[in-house]
């Protein structure tokens, strides 16, 4: 359950074998869940998390998520040192477990359907996004025609047009809103006009 996992420990935290991620891979969204986290925004919480990783001997963490979860990773690695110190300090951990795990490698990967991350082709998720949203407009199409009626579709992106425009182009949509290119006045009378045609 993401960072939610990694503070709350115990049986949230488990080794992957052959068996547990067998037939995972056609699978869409996330398997291992995924959890908006208040806790791992404070110090304790990220305390909390150190000390899990340490119990379990874990030095490399893969973050796979958008701007919240990449940010928390930052912090996270710049803070690593200075948590293992106040475990010690506390006396839950050993300096000799310390020394061990002094080292957090972290590797982030951009989990965002939104594909907004420059420096990369397309952002995990926005694929099986767009799979999704071509699926749903197939299944109205039809209908659409058949009761001659316009459908109005929208989807997820936040600031970003990306899924909007691509989805758009793929399905022939015959009007489209993105946040990056806003609507001018009187829009309306020539998305009528153009429907019209």
């Amino acid at each position: 359950q993401g960072y939610e996992g990694l503070v709350e420990g115990g049986d949230n935290i488990k080794q992957a074998n052959w068996l547990s991620v067998s037939n995972i891979i056609q699978l869409g969204g996330t398997v291992i869940g995924s959890a908006r986290c208040k806790a791992f925004t404070t110090r304790e919480g990220r305390l909390r998390a150190a000390r899990n990783l340490v119990e379990h001997g874990i030095t490399n963490l893969c973050v796979i998520g958008g701007d919240g979860s990449l940010t928390g990773a930052d912090i996270f690695r710049s803070e690593w040192a200075g948590l293992l110190d106040e475990l010690v300090r506390d006396g839950q951990i050993s300096e000799e477990v310390a020394r061990q795990n002094c080292r957090l490698n972290i590797v982030g990967l951009v989990g965002s359907i939104d594909n907004d991350f420059c420096g990369t082709d397309m952002t995990i998720g926005t694929d099986s996004a767009l799979h999704r949203i071509m699926e749903v407009i197939d299944a109205i199409t039809t209908t659409a025609q058949s009761h001659q009626r316009t459908f109005v579709l929208e989807v997820m992106g936040r600031h970003c047009g990306y899924l909007a425009l691509v989805s758009g182009l793929a399905s022939g949509a015959d009007w489209l809103f993105i946040p990056e290119s806003p609507p001018e006045d009187g829009w309306e009378d020539l998305m009528c006009e153009r429907l019209g045609e």
